[in-house]
């Protein structure tokens, strides 16, 4: 016997395209999943605060040569 969320997605799979995708939008929604703004802005106060640390001189910066010499090193490449 199949599961109840197999009965919906089969009946699910014969809507037409257009309430599939409203469908979908609705439980996407449902997931209250952080949307692309609220990830941007995320990013945007991580990036503020590691600016911050920078001068502040709280964090030591390494040079980008120096961190790709030290992979090389350690992968053999």
């Amino acid at each position: 016997m199949a599961t109840t969320v197999d009965k919906i997605c089969n009946e699910a799979l014969y809507l037409p395209a257009e309430a599939r995708i409203s469908l979908i939008e609705r439980l996407l929604n449902s997931l209250n999943l952080p949307t692309q703004a609220d990830i941007d802005h995320l990013w945007a106060e991580e990036a503020e605060r590691r600016i911050t640390e920078i001068d502040r001189g709280d964090i030591k910066l390494i040079p980008g040569e120096q961190v790709f010499d030290t992979i090389r090193r350690k992968y053999g490449q």
